[in-house]
């Protein structure tokens, strides 16, 4: 038996845990009592909160999952409670122009998608995902808190007035300062919180099982069920009290959404997985590029002479199987080279000069996804209109609905009924029947499906393009060109379909961005990968931040008002949509053919590690 402890040790030693004889002793002593038990274990390496190795029936799956979806439904409830009015609070109590509030709000929302690198880097390198999850949080509410007093203070705010809004008192600097500051602390929490929870609960279920590799599909699907429902109750609720009663209590509500979804996280501490931090990705990437620029005098070298550790070990990155040798970017595979001088002993390889066909392969993954990252982006500057030119369109047209007037900014509850319809029409119906057809358990590749989202954003653009046409048909008819303070009698609700259609292509381009880049990514960069996936958000509302800059600037020459303009019955945002309708047409294009070209990564274990992960008696008797 002492010979076996003795090849336990070692293993984990080989995989990163230095823990003491005594700490791998109480490990063992777990294993051999959930073995008499008849307990299983995880086979993808995970381990609980106290760092042994996971047991099915206790950790992880189903049960898990509603810890993390009560988490989202009310962080994003505090998110969306900013997020969905912040346009209309920009304009209204901050007095900025239609053009200049939008670029503001498509800024905002750009970096909120570019800080979930910072978690995802912190969680993967040192920290483990639920620790960065944790941090995230606390950095959320410190933002909040700063965002709630903003809009409390008068002195906060510049003076109010009667009249129309750009033509009040503007924001002075240091008033302006502060709100962006707030802002920015939010996104910084809220970015940065999103790639290691995501990450965190994927984590749950175990790919080598065979039935929960196909929960993780459903998990995704449900994860962004979770996220919407918040968004409905802050597009309802709190967008209501914002427009009608108060800001600074509409966003002290949103405050205390974050802090309650925070308390059902920690709730479920004892019973999630864990992959423990594989080490910096950022080093690892570093050393594949500075390895094979050394040797890029070397041939291109065949397969056998590559390196990588022997079969009947497990990567030496921790927590990550090893990767199958793919053809392309066969320039870094000299990375792989052994020559002399490579080993800093006889069985240690300098990571610097000499690195292994997994480590290689990582580098090689990343840079396969950079076309479909940028291409999916398309979808990104569609959706984000949906908080800038559809609010500001809807604010123009007729509110009543009976004695009740309708915030514009409530209108994307349609967008987001539409998600919750068809979230399980997609994991239910559509799924199953699919699935007979392409033999494919998930029913279509994460590919596909982002595909089918990037074709049917064409049609929401084309939607919301013809309303606006009508919109100011029926403006010119009753002479409110010049008149931009009365309601177009053009009823809100015309704006249901364009929310539909973004709303189903949502289903199919978001959630199919989040697993992509989720299950593509190497496992020791699992929140990298999914902070790339966020990565397509940032990148497509910064490009509608450019692109309304540069339209803004063509159309205003010589006095004329611009497509964008704050009296929009003079503008032609019209002309804005049938823009984005024809560049997502031709993006389309575009993705199908990177789509076609990506390779999707081969992983394997060595075999005696899943012969004896659930059989403590291999390594004990």
């Amino acid at each position: 038996m002492g010979d076996q402890l003795s090849g336990h040790y070692a293993f984990t030693r080989l995989n990163g845990h230095e823990s003491s004889d005594e700490e791998g002793r109480d490990d063992v002593d777990a294993r051999i009592s959930s073995w008499r038990k008849g307990e299983e274990y995880t086979t993808d390496g995970t381990v609980d909160f106290r760092g042994r190795p996971a047991i099915k029936a206790r950790t992880g799956g189903w049960k898990t999952s509603w810890f993390i979806y009560s988490n989202q439904v009310f962080v994003n409830l505090g998110f969306y409670g900013c997020s969905a009015n912040l346009v209309m609070y920009l304009t209204s109590v901050m007095h900025q122009s239609n053009s200049v509030a939008a670029t503001n709000v498509s800024n905002w929302n750009g970096v909120g998608y570019i800080t979930p690198l910072v978690g995802a880097f912190l969680a993967d390198a040192y920290w483990g995902r639920y620790w960065a999850s944790f941090v995230s949080s606390f950095v959320y509410i410190i933002g909040m808190v700063f965002l709630t007093v903003s809009a409390s203070l008068t002195s906060l705010r510049p003076e109010q007035c009667s009249t129309q809004d750009w033509l009040c008192p503007h924001s002075s600097s240091w008033q302006t300062a502060f709100l962006f500051f707030s802002l920015y602390l939010v996104d910084l929490g809220a970015g940065a919180l999103c790639a290691p929870v995501i990450s965190l609960g994927a984590d749950q279920f175990d790919e080598d099982d065979p039935q929960e590799k196909v929960q993780k599909t459903s998990f995704f699907n449900w994860y962004y069920q979770s996220m919407n429902i918040g968004a409905l109750l802050a597009g309802t609720f709190f967008v209501y009290i914002q427009d009608n009663v108060s800001w600074g209590l509409g966003y002290g509500a949103a405050l205390i959404a974050v802090v309650v979804g925070t308390i059902c996280f920690l709730a479920g501490t004892p019973f999630y997985r864990h992959h423990p931090p594989g080490g910096n990705p950022l080093a690892r990437i570093g050393q594949v590029i500075i390895a094979s620029a050394r040797k890029w005098r070397l041939k291109t070298p065949v397969i056998g002479d590559l390196y990588e550790v022997p079969e009947e070990m497990e990567s030496i990155i921790q927590g990550s199987r090893k990767i199958r040798h793919t053809n392309e970017f066969r320039f870094l595979d000299k990375a792989s080279v052994e020559m002399e001088g490579d080993m800093s002993n006889e069985s240690l390889a300098n990571p610097w000069r000499l690195c292994t066909i997994t480590q290689v392969e990582e580098v090689k993954v990343l840079l396969r996804m950079i076309p479909i990252m940028i291409t999916s982006a398309m979808f990104s500057t569609v959706y984000n209109q949906l908080s800038t030119l559809f609010v500001i369109q809807g604010a123009t047209m007729d509110l009543q609905m009976g004695h009740f007037k309708i915030p514009p900014a409530s209108l994307t509850v349609f967008e987001i009924v539409s998600v919750a319809i068809w979230i399980p029409i997609y994991d239910f119906v559509v799924v199953p029947f699919v699935s007979k057809i392409t033999k494919n358990s998930r029913g279509f590749t994460e590919l596909q499906r982002i595909g089918i989202g990037l074709g049917i954003s064409v049609f929401g653009m084309v939607a919301a393009a013809a309303v606006e046409t009508k919109r100011l048909e029926v403006a010119l008819e009753h002479g409110l060109i010049d008149d931009p303070t009365v309601p177009v009698p053009l009823s809100v609700f015309w704006q249901v379909p364009q929310y539909f259609l973004v709303g189903a292509a949502e289903v199919f381009a978001y959630v199919g961005v989040y697993e992509f880049f989720y299950g593509e990514c190497p496992d020791a960069m699992r929140g990298l990968g999914t902070a790339f996936g966020l990565l397509t958000i940032a990148l497509g509302s910064f490009f509608s931040s450019v692109l309304l800059s540069i339209v803004t600037r063509l159309t205003t020459r010589d006095g004329a008002p611009g497509w964008i303009a704050d009296n929009l019955n003079r503008g032609h945002i019209d002309y804005f949509f049938w823009l984005l309708a024809g560049l997502s047409f031709v993006n389309l294009g575009l993705y199908v053919v990177c789509a076609r070209r990506y390779k999707t990564m081969q992983t394997w274990r060595p075999p005696s590690k899943l012969a004896s992960s659930n059989s403590p008696s291999n390594e004990l008797e």
